[in-house]
């Protein structure tokens, strides 16, 4: 567990009477944040990118909307029950704090390393794109994607390095325009009226039947998953929420309902601009539909859109990273010297370290490779977090319990099940790199061993 001077507090009155020393991070943090976390890191490239592989697999509007209802419905469950452990454990480090809680210091220690090292692998992957985004728009940027990347991401960690309300600040901020601007573009191409050029016309899918059918919802809810992650993301900070009993629930419940309420709007746009045969097939149908609407202007507006929506999740990234190597070294799975913190309530070595390891991705080129292996992980997170609510209940059931999972054991186990049967699905749709995983996964065990001697000593 942590050191005394970490420790947590159950009750909300200790939270708020807490003392805020140099040394430990601060409970500085509200619903505004939280909301503008989960929002920020959860909408990103996936919104721009997915629709087109989705009306692909299930092309019918009905099909194509019901899937990403389908998905909110699925991230909606996961933060009934997530939120329970939220409010019930208020430390920073996300799913790491709870697999470790519940599962022990193994588990721990791979939900942790494995985050921590994806976090900073797309870190590293969106300020790529950032820069490449950026070298079309300013031409004379073109050359230089790599300096670009660095820069962004270097620019992140020195934000964050003078505190956290200068971090919490920022991902207010850039979550509100994110809001605005995928909003304010949904509602203009619902009312467009198809004054401009329309994109070529292209051959009708054919609609699956059958088992076909069942393999285009499962691959299209593969996708659908993945552009809803990030609904978690006020857990990164439980322990500088200042009410985690009212403000960890009301963020990742308002975070995702307004996700899916953002997500079937432009969905629903699509359809209106394009049509589902517009939209199939296409690598970047709001690109397509933009272009429909504005014209010449369209890409424009869409890759600033695109930029605009990456800023603000490379800003929510850094902001998480440090805190799961943070909560990792408190317990003894990394060194006690990455236990410092600023006055600014800022991880600084955790920081730093996280910066290097995401810069040394940029350099190397090596994060697509890094993603495609941990990715197998990213849905075991949840399943790890689902599992340690049915474990605590029994385990701790009179630990103090804020906000209790509605529907229990129903809603969590149907959260499970799902999550199991993706793991088994991307299994199949990528053996290769889950292979991959599976041999990272068995020479964690020595490797757990080496750091945790390392870091007693």
């Amino acid at each position: 567990m942590s050191s005394p001077d970490r420790t947590y507090s159950s009750s909300a009155a200790e939270i708020h009477h807490q003392k805020k020393t140099p040394g430990e991070l601060l409970r500085v943090l509200g619903v505004v944040f939280g909301l503008a976390v989960t929002i920020g890191g959860t909408i990103g490239m996936g919104i721009l990118r997915t629709p087109g592989d989705i009306a692909k697999y299930l092309p019918t509007p009905t099909l194509f909307i019901g899937i990403w209802i389908v998905g909110g419905v699925y991230a909606l469950l996961g933060a009934i029950s997530v939120a329970e452990l939220g409010a019930m454990i208020p430390r920073s480090g996300g799913f790491y704090v709870f697999a470790h809680r519940a599962l022990g210091n193994y588990a721990g220690f791979i939900v942790g390393w494995s985050d921590w090292m994806s976090t900073c692998a797309t870190i590293a992957l969106i300020s790529m794109v950032v820069a490449e985004y950026c070298g079309v728009l300013f031409p004379a940027l073109g050359n230089h994607t790599t300096a670009v990347a660095l820069v962004v991401t270097l620019f992140f960690a020195l934000l964050h390095w003078r505190g956290v309300l200068w971090g919490s600040y920022t991902q207010n901020l850039t979550s509100l325009v994110k809001v605005l601007a995928f909003t304010a573009f949904a509602i203009v191409a619902l009312l467009h009226q198809g004054a401009a050029t329309p994109p070529p016309a292209r051959e009708p899918v054919a609609v699956p039947h059958g088992f076909a059918l069942f393999a285009g919802v499962i691959l299209a809810l593969q996708g659908v998953l993945y552009t809803y992650d990030g609904w978690y993301g006020v857990c990164y900070f439980g322990g500088e929420i200042r009410d985690p009993k009212r403000d960890v629930t009301v963020s990742m419940f308002g975070g995702v309902l307004s996700v899916v309420a953002i997500y079937v709007l432009i969905n629903f746009a699509l359809l209106h601009v394009l049509g589902i045969s517009g939209i199939a097939g296409r690598e970047l149908a709001v690109g397509t539909a933009a272009s429909v609407i504005f014209g010449a202007y369209g890409d424009t507006i869409i890759r600033v859109l695109a930029v605009i929506s990456m800023l603000s999740t490379i800003n929510a990234y850094t902001l998480s990273a440090p805190r799961t190597l943070y909560a990792m070294s408190c317990d003894g799975l990394f060194t006690r010297h990455a236990t410092a913190v600023n006055r600014g309530g800022t991880p600084t070595i955790t920081l730093c370290i996280s910066t290097i390891v995401a810069v040394l991705f940029i350099v190397s080129g090596t994060f697509n490779q890094v993603l495609a292996v941990v990715a197998f992980f990213f849905v075991s997170y949840y399943t790890m977090a689902f599992i340690s609510v049915i474990i605590l209940r029994r385990r701790e059931p009179d630990l103090p319990r804020p906000y209790r999972v509605w529907g229990y054991p129903w809603t969590t186990i149907i959260v499970i099940v799902g999550s199991i049967t993706f793991l088994a699905g991307a299994v199949a749709g990528d053996t290769r790199n889950s292979l991959w995983a599976l041999m990272l996964l068995a020479i964690s065990w020595p490797v757990y061993f080496v750091v945790k001697l390392m870091s007693s000593r």
